[in-house]
């Protein structure tokens, strides 16, 4: 793990991306083969995306443009040699698929290396930095995320961004302008981590170049809208009545949050590693045994951004209605919790 500490950007970037990506190309390969693509709207709509037709695809997603666009520039040499490799599945949208594929991984394990990062800069040692990362790219949702025709990658590397940039402060505004860049077109919802970003992104970058950055990408975002609503005749309000159509949810998340099956969605988001910190908790290294005991230096990491971030988290779930894909964009902060917690768990498995 020594190829993990502090120094060099490929000891600190690359090498965790590249074993993030080693984990979501063998979890989500399976998820990309054999997918029943038949109930799901949300994947047939960005696949139609990718092909240039946006007619028939829900508003929520029409917009979405970046990872499907990303996909068909995959997709065209993909396609000249997919039949060769895998000549028993038959043309059509299967090297489009594996584009999605290509390119979700990607994305995702872009995020994950932030999340390692953002863990190095709250204590936690690499060897902690790194599990955590790999214990959250486990769950079913980065499955889903890097496997499918999905969206949720960059919209994960977005919220992982701009968790880093507040935790790093200065010498992360590049963080910051990518996130006001890139996130208007990533999901709608991105207006609701805007003010978080403006407030607790001002070490890493000034009010004045983030209102630069997010003017750029609000006029493409018009623009992106202007095109698209052009070609197939839509009206420009109904993005408008889309996003109040969303308040409905508000009701549904919270009865399904309370429901048993609600309550077991939320805790398979990060599974049995969930337990973690909470039993990390009451651990305290003493000095000449491990007892339990409150240890309430144990969680000095956390600031008051991190709890402004899961109520933005929290925003997102109750709108959704899909309390389990929501609540995975907390990942950047469970994964610093969870490599704090394994630091405190190092004199256990020592002793």
């Amino acid at each position: 793990m020594q190829l993990f500490a502090p120094g060099t950007r490929s000891r600190r970037w690359f090498l965790p991306w590249c074993l993030a990506m080693a984990l979501l190309a063998n979890l989500a390969y399976p998820m990309y083969v054999h997918y029943d693509f038949s109930h799901s709207l949300d994947t047939r709509g960005y696949l139609r995306m990718a092909t240039g037709r946006f007619d028939s695809v829900s508003v929520t997603r029409r917009y979405r443009i970046l990872v499907p666009a990303a996909a068909a520039i995959v997709a065209a040499p993909v396609a000249k040699v997919y039949g060769h490799i895998w000549p028993q599945r038959p043309a059509g949208l299967w090297p489009l698929r594996f584009a999605f594929y290509l390119v979700n991984c990607i994305l995702l394990a872009a995020a994950a290396a932030t999340w390692f990062n953002t863990a190095r800069l709250s204590g936690a040692p690499a060897e902690a930095a790194a599990l955590a990362m790999l214990a959250v790219l486990s769950s079913r949702w980065a499955e889903y995320g890097a496997g499918l025709p999905l969206t949720d990658s960059l919209y994960l590397l977005i919220f992982g961004l701009s968790y880093y940039a507040c935790r790093r402060g200065s010498g992360a505004g590049w963080a910051i302008a990518l996130s006001l860049l890139l996130g208007p077109l990533a999901k709608e919802s991105f207006v609701f981590l805007l003010p978080w970003i403006f407030w607790f992104g001002r070490p890493a970058l000034s009010w004045p170049k983030q209102a630069i950055a997010l003017i750029i990408g609000c006029l493409t975002l018009a623009l992106t809208h202007h095109y698209i609503d052009r070609s197939i005749a839509a009206a420009s309000t109904e993005t408008v009545s889309n996003a109040l159509n969303h308040l409905e949810n508000i009701r549904y998340s919270l009865h399904r949050a309370a429901s048993p099956k609600g309550i077991g969605e939320l805790l398979s988001i990060f599974g049995f590693f969930t337990l973690i910190p909470a039993f990390a908790f009451f651990l305290k290294k003493s000095r000449t045994s491990t007892s339990l005991s409150i240890a309430s230096e144990g969680f000095n990491f956390l600031k008051s951004a991190d709890f402004w971030f899961v109520a933005i988290v929290a925003i997102h779930m109750l709108l959704s209605g899909d309390l389990g894909r929501m609540g995975y964009l907390a990942a950047p902060l469970f994964v610093v919790l969870l490599a704090n917690s394994l630091k405190n768990w190092r004199p256990l498995l020592q002793s």
